[in-house]
């Protein structure tokens, strides 16, 4: 999966570019679609960061090999990211979910 092609999974599922982040939230791996998206005038990166972003999260769900349980999540949803409220697909990393999770 590339950024352009995340993007795109994107804006076809809700019509706009949201902007996305990977987090650890306890013992758990997420990719979030969050409320911001970049037709916004307030919108916090440039297209070409947000590009950037996109590749650099792409990279990793496809190094993770979970790359169709995002194409799941997103296609499967209801939810729409809305003000203060992210879309999250929980990621089943597998045995490799050791790798990612380090305790601080």
């Amino acid at each position: 999966m590339t950024g352009q092609e995340l993007q795109q999974l994107i804006i076809n599922k809700w019509g706009y570019s949201y902007d996305a982040q990977v987090v650890r939230i306890k013992d758990k791996i997420y990719f979030q679609v969050m409320w911001k998206y970049l037709e916004q005038a307030s919108f916090h990166y440039t297209q070409a960061e947000y590009m950037a972003n996109l590749e650099q999260i792409a990279q990793y769900l496809t190094s993770w090999g979970v790359v169709s349980q995002v194409i799941e999540g997103i296609t499967d949803t209801k939810s729409k990211p809305r003000l203060g409220k992210a879309v999250s697909i929980s990621l089943n990393l597998g045995e490799r979910a050791s790798e990612w999770i380090l305790d601080n």
